[in-house]
């Protein structure tokens, strides 16, 4: 009897299986091999999403880094134009005092060369300037030095014009990174 159940067991795993015990065999070792290589394909799928989120990360750091330089490169450059178009003779050491801290290399050395000469001009006159950025950009940017365009305006009184005129500026400032701080090389007046 205890061959029977066997005999019947076989049968019923034959029939199961479709066929014969060769077929059974097959299909077990198929899902065998089935099985290995779930957690194969499983490895190198964690691999692949993992060098995917690393790559994905430092795409984004590179990028929040980029902007980050980028504010700070504006920043700088509106405070230098809002300094350099912002004058009153009252205060006009403070004020000269301010371009000259935004401000490094040969830009730095003609302002400190001429704040003598302009000290007495802007006492003189009683000039008054009270600069107004209105737009920034940037033309070019790398790690250590960028180019930005900047639209200002200024109402300037002085004693030729005690009600004041209205300026408009567009200027383009070179940038240097030095210190950790964009300091401005270079002013030019353009269109």
């Amino acid at each position: 009897m205890a061959a029977r159940g066997t005999d019947g067991m076989i049968g019923r795993l034959m029939a199961r299986a479709g066929g014969p015990p060769l077929r059974l065999l097959m299909r077990v070792v198929r899902s065998s091999r089935r099985s290995k290589a779930v957690p194969v394909v499983l490895a190198v799928s964690a691999a692949v999403l993992a060098a995917l989120a690393g790559y994905l990360g430092v795409q984004t750091y590179q990028d929040n880094q980029e902007e980050q330089r980028n504010e700070d490169i504006l920043a700088a450059a509106r405070q230098s134009a809002l300094n350099f178009t912002s004058l009153d003779y009252r205060r006009y050491d403070q004020d000269s005092d301010n371009v000259l801290k935004g401000a490094t290399g040969e830009f730095k050395k003609q302002f400190a060369a001429q704040t003598k000469e302009l000290t007495k001009l802007v006492g003189e006159n009683k000039s008054v300037s009270e600069g107004q950025v209105l737009e920034a950009g940037i033309a070019r940017a790398d790690d250590q030095s960028a180019r930005v365009l900047v639209v200002a305006d200024s109402k300037v009184t002085n004693v030729a014009a005690p009600k004041g005129q209205a300026r408009n500026y567009r200027l383009q400032l070179d940038l240097v990174l030095e210190d950790d701080r964009w300091l401005t090389s270079n002013v030019e007046f353009v269109g």
